[in-house]
């Protein structure tokens, strides 16, 4: 048992949304109350209490879309690579990396992206994955990495005929297997979906194949629209838009994820939005790769469940957040749109993602909900209080401010340093890893 207190509660319920100075009391996985420090400790003794020091103790925050794969990315240049379209980023970086990642490559990204996000206060993401130099045992290596450090996490890989049908059907088998082992499995810490690319890189054949090995055993989470490529190439080959083709194939519904959604039309978003199918944002990535921005302002307006990811271009999700809201605006031409969007998708859409997969609430502190919190050395000097919070956060905090960390009840980060990890030796192997996948990739 825990008792996180001596801090200010900002809960996300909104029968109780503020404590000025307050606890939360965890047992086992749930949290099992919340009320004042002093009479928290007095109340439960024998638990451990985790000291807040005064600052913000909220629930932890969701990456609705991130990818492990990149994690050896940082600082990385590879020799002649300058691109000039979408493709080229792709397949000059992104799938290069992955064609060279074996088993052990992965899981140092697991270990660099986990611990990344871990420290950021964020515990929960949701994983699309690709390693197409080892792809079997690909997701079972993340899922152990995510067991040790003790993150929750969705995760799948990314079906693509990139590199020829043995490795789509490789990807494909991939997915059905650890979708398989998450259905027996039946844990909240550590769930499947059925991944692809994007549509231009999947056949109908291939749609088929990944439609039988799923068998409804979970919904999808695939990259629509992030450019223009797929709407060009729907169009040229099937003679339909990207939206219809997935309609067709049955991948739409209230478990499947739509990663990017930059270009679509009207009636596209009115069909995901008829058919319950989540949408997630990436407004860093899709600005660095200058792909656009996702219409959100459009999604909340129709109704569709649209959360908030990084697309792997950080971990801080504070950061993806005061981005968001920025582009948002910007796009529109408005300074006075996109603040409940942008905010909405954070601290509750992507909690309302959550819920699809998982048993329990997650993204608020309330009794019977998973003990996911993140505690944030932030000590305002302007009034502060359930009314304002969002404010302080867009303009103060940052996720590097994250003091602790607590998944599943389980203290994970104490003082900014894991409780689990020789973080050191975990760094070490990282690095091994990263030199000698830059090697192979600048030979």
């Amino acid at each position: 048992m825990l008792i996180i207190g001596n801090g200010r509660v900002l809960t996300r319920d909104g029968a109780a949304p503020y404590l000025a100075e307050g606890a939360v009391v965890t047992e086992g996985e749930l949290i099992r109350e919340l009320g004042p420090t002093a009479a928290m400790r007095e109340k439960y003794p024998q638990a451990r209490f985790v000291d807040a020091q005064g600052g913000v103790i909220m629930p932890g925050l969701i990456n609705a879309h991130t990818h492990i794969y990149s994690g050896l990315a940082r600082g990385l240049s590879i020799n002649g690579y300058d691109p000039h379209t979408f493709y080229q980023v792709l397949d000059g970086m992104w799938w290069n990396i992955d064609r060279h990642l074996d088993l052990e490559g992965t899981r140092a990204s697991a270990y660099a992206t986990i611990i990344d996000c871990i420290k950021n206060g964020v515990t929960t993401i949701f994983d699309h994955h690709a390693s197409y130099r080892e792809i079997t045992g690909s997701l079972f290596a993340i899922r152990d990495v995510a067991r040790e450090l003790g993150i929750r996490a969705c995760l799948c890989y990314e079906v693509s005929e990139r590199d020829g049908e043995k490795k789509c059907d490789e990807a494909i088998e991939e997915n059905a297997a650890f979708a398989r082992w998450a259905a027996r499995e039946d844990s909240d810490m550590i769930k499947a979906m059925f991944g692809g690319h994007a549509l231009f890189t999947l056949s109908d054949r291939t749609f088929e194949k990944m439609a039988k090995a799923n068998d409804g055993l979970t919904g999808y989470h695939i990259h629509v629209c992030e450019g223009s490529t797929d709407r060009t190439d729907s169009w040229d080959r099937y003679g339909i838009r990207p939206i219809d083709r997935l309609a067709k194939h049955g991948v739409l519904g209230e478990k499947t994820v739509l990663g990017h959604c930059i270009e679509l039309t009207d009636d596209e978003l009115d069909e995901i939005a008829r058919t319950n199918t989540m949408c997630v944002t990436n407004p860093e990535s899709n600005m660095g790769n200058a792909v656009g921005v996702a219409p959100v302002l459009k999604m909340f307006q129709k109704g569709i469940l649209v959360g908030l990811g990084t697309d792997a271009y950080t971990h801080d999700m504070l950061e993806s957040l005061k981005v968001e809201l920025i582009i948002q605006r910007h796009n529109a031409g408005l300074p006075n749109v996109g603040w409940q969007e942008s905010t909405g998708m954070l601290f509750e859409n992507n909690a309302r993602m959550c819920s699809r997969y998982l048993s329990r609430p997650v993204g608020v502190l309330a009794p019977g909900a998973l003990a996911d919190i993140a505690v944030f050395d932030y000590h305002p000097f302007t009034p502060f209080g359930a009314e304002n919070a969002d404010g302080h956060i867009l303009y103060g905090f940052q996720g590097k401010m994250c003091l602790h960390t607590i998944i599943n009840g389980q203290l994970l980060m104490e003082n900014r340093r894991l409780t689990r990890t020789d973080e050191e030796a975990v760094y070490q192997r990282i690095e091994a890893a990263a030199r000698r996948l830059w090697g192979e990739l600048n030979p």
